[in-house]
């Protein structure tokens, strides 16, 4: 049965139920027009103060010309009595949220410094520490360094505040960092000299700086303190220190929580393995020692997401199991006494096989709030950790994130967000009342109302296999308005990344409703490897990408277009990532698809495995025999299909020379190749200055302008495409 939120003729869902809207006056939507979609206000992160009286979140929007996009903090209104308000604006935008104790909101930009001596309307190199004063008037910088502030992290009960920054490897203090980095500088010095792996990560070379944390807390011996007299963030400039020395590596990509009293840090920590492995530690580091404790080094598994309980006399954790060549890796949740760190941890409820996320506890340490995907949504559970049980609480069609419970505990505060709208603000009711049940969800006013879409959202389930080797596979399939039995809409199956991951929440890169708006009916399932369905339909497709995750999208993609309001004679498949590897690997085994667009792809995965960012990670499950058996680049003379391969030179994760093999190996040994004049139906669009993701809003456009043309020249055989003119 389809969900509760297809709607009737003329209406569309709408988070705001003040300003129903209907789409009867409107002939287009936003997603008709690229210009419209891109500045589309964007929302992301959510912080609650500590009295839960005021929320925060994040507001992206493009510049004038549409080529930057900048952020902006705005408040939402925990009542509803309000709408949300704008609280910063600037060219360079504001971002990393926190609260103090009292109020004040701490926040990082390079926004110029009004009381610099010189250069006052200069942006800063890198962000710094800023502080909104909660009585009023303007923000103020209260902590820079040379490397940038970022991840801010306030003790709840206390004044005292934690942040990353870079450090070059020989610096013995800010002063002495920023020295350094004026000597590379002047002497246009790049060159970096690596001691362990990795490299680099995602777009940007790693080294030769490296992450530290540091902190300040008021005590009675801080000079600092005993000049303003009281115990506050909003003094003129923190004396914070280094409480990571000389971390080496240790704290790349760190996860990490602040005690509600702000004494102690529990942080991830990166241990090397043998070989170019890594593996990650949980480690306490104590704020006026400095000195740092393992509490957790567990040789099968990297361990991370780290939550101090109210009290600060427990942690809890996620442990990811290392995996194998075939054994998938299995996420579980753990909780350790800091009372007594040497009796382990104990894992929760070891019944239940979902992988959480955004984990929060209630205020008097009685249960955890958790989101995990599940069945193509992301709901929120309550984990009981003394009965050791778990009870969803949201049944709805969404994916919630940024948990923020209130100090009362009577409602938790969170974004939502589905393939029927962008992320928004809600609260949810945690107590029954007279009005409510626990689990009711109430949308807040947000800084923006929700976009009209051009379709509906249904839901596709198939079973693939027979007996006791039965699986169920669905996915979410958006239809355009007007398509029916009369007039079936061409189908766009797209493929997913990761490959652990869920198509369980709206994304502005890789959005359905702008090829909905064209016509097409977008397919969007959850093959084998897909999260939310349990670990064995994870363990289905591990080491056998091939396999079980291409019969899965085959079988769904045949129930789709059984139905009378989709056409079977016009298909297309796309994906991006995992998901272009798929739609590489698709083309090399059926002809069935009228044209394939695959982004960032892999294509020979013996190329992939070494050179990707973590390649450690991969080499895990990626054996030498399973590469050989899954590797699309193997099945390229099988290829008869019209494909369009796009990169970006700044993908470290799939790196260019992947989509460059991928162009060649089309041109010279495909069922479609070049002739002699070097003409191809196959397509290549290179971005030198993108990464995994096409982001800035100009190449998104272009990105969807070809991705278009091409589709609607092979699939609705519309001619030639016509390219953007920016294309030259």
């Amino acid at each position: 049965m389809p969900p509760t939120h297809e709607t009737g003729p003329g209406l569309r869902l709408v988070q705001d139920t003040d300003s129903v809207e209907s789409d009867s006056f409107a002939l287009t939507t936003p997603f008709h027009d690229l210009d419209e979609y891109v500045a589309l206000p964007r929302m992301s992160g959510l912080v609650l103060s500590p009295d839960g009286s005021r929320l925060v979140t994040q507001v992206s929007t493009v510049n004038h010309d549409a080529t930057k996009v900048h952020t902006a903090l705005w408040e939402v209104y925990p009542t509803r009595a309000k709408p949300a308000r704008r609280l910063t604006r600037s060219a360079q935008g504001e971002s990393g949220a926190a609260f103090t104790p009292d109020g004040d909101l701490l926040f990082t930009s390079s926004r110029p410094n009004a009381d610099a001596p010189e250069n006052s309307d200069k942006p800063l190199d890198k962000p710094a520490l800023w502080v909104l004063p909660a009585g009023g008037g303007e923000a103020r910088i209260v902590a820079t360094s040379p490397g940038g502030v970022r991840d801010v992290r306030t003790a709840r009960s206390s004044p005292a505040v934690v942040f990353a920054t870079d450090m070059l490897p020989t610096a013995a203090s800010s002063a002495d960092d920023e020295r350094l980095r004026a000597l590379r500088k002047d002497k246009k010095v790049s060159a970096i000299l690596h001691d362990g792996y990795p490299v680099r990560h995602w777009d940007h070379d790693l080294g030769p700086d490296a992450p530290h944390l540091l902190g300040w807390h008021f005590s009675a011996n801080d000079d600092v303190a005993r000049a303003v007299e009281v115990a506050s963030l909003s003094i003129e400039h923190l004396k914070v220190t280094d409480l990571t020395p000389r971390p080496g590596h240790a704290l790349r990509e760190a996860e990490y929580d602040f005690s509600p009293d702000g004494t102690f840090v529990v942080s991830t920590w990166q241990v090397s393995q043998a070989r170019g492995d890594l593996r990650t530690i949980l480690v306490r580091i104590d704020l006026d020692s400095g000195r740092r404790t393992v509490l957790v080094d567990d040789a099968q598994a990297d361990v991370g997401s780290p939550v101090i309980s109210p009290d600060g006399r427990a942690v809890a954790f996620v442990r990811d199991s290392i995996s194998d060549p075939t054994t998938a890796t299995r996420r579980t949740l753990h909780l350790l006494s800091l009372d007594a760190p040497d009796e382990g941890p104990r894992q929760l409820v070891a019944h239940w096989d979902r992988w959480t996320t955004c984990h929060q506890w209630l205020p008097d340490g009685s249960a955890l709030l958790v989101t995990a995907d599940q069945d193509g949504r992301a709901p929120v559970f309550a984990i009981d950790l003394e009965a050791d049980t778990v009870e969803q609480l949201t049944k709805d069609d969404y994916a919630y994130s940024d948990l923020q419970v209130a100090p009362d505990a009577s409602v938790v505060y969170a974004l939502r967000a589905s393939y029927l709208a962008p992320a928004h603000p809600v609260r949810i009711h945690l107590v029954a009342d007279e009005n409510r049940m626990p689990g009711t969800v109430t949308v807040l006013r947000a800084p923006a109302p929700p976009p009209t879409l051009p379709g509906t959202l249904t839901e596709v389930r198939t079973t693939v296999g027979e007996g006791d080797e039965a699986t169920e596979v669905r996915g979410w399939l958006a239809l355009p308005d007007g398509s029916g039995p009369e007039s079936p809409a061409p189908l766009l199956l797209w493929i997913h990344g990761g490959p652990l991951g869920s198509w369980n929440s709206w994304s502005w890169r890789w959005n359905p409703w702008l090829m909905v708006a064209q016509g097409y009916a977008v397919l969007l399932p959850d093959p084998a490897l897909s999260t939310g369905y349990g670990q064995d339909f994870v363990q289905r497709g591990w080491g056998r990408w091939g396999a079980e995750p291409y019969t899965d999208l085959m079988a769904i993609t045949d129930a789709t277009i059984a139905r009378d309001d989709v056409d079977e004679t016009r298909t297309a498949a796309m994906g991006g990532s995992f998901g272009g590897y798929m739609a590489n690997w698709v083309a090399g085994q059926t002809d069935r698809f009228s044209a394939i667009v695959t982004h960032a792809s892999l294509w020979a995965l013996d190329q992939f495995g070494p050179t990707t960012d973590g390649a450690y990670y991969w080499a895990r499950e990626m054996t030498r025999e399973m590469a050989d058996a899954n590797s699309p680049h193997r099945n390229v003379g099988n290829i008869r299909t019209p494909m369009l391969v796009v990169h970006g030179d700044k993908d470290y994760r799939v790196p260019v020379g992947e989509g460059l093999r991928l162009w060649y190996d089309l041109l010279s040994a495909s069922q479609l190749p070049a002739d002699e004049d070097g003409r191809t139906p196959h397509r290549f669009l290179y971005f030198p200055d993108e990464n995994h993701w096409v982001l800035t809003p100009q190449h998104a456009k272009v990105w969807y302008q070809v991705v278009l043309g091409f589709l609607g020249e092979h699939v609705l055989a519309q001619g030639p495409a016509t390219l953007p003119e920016t294309l030259g």
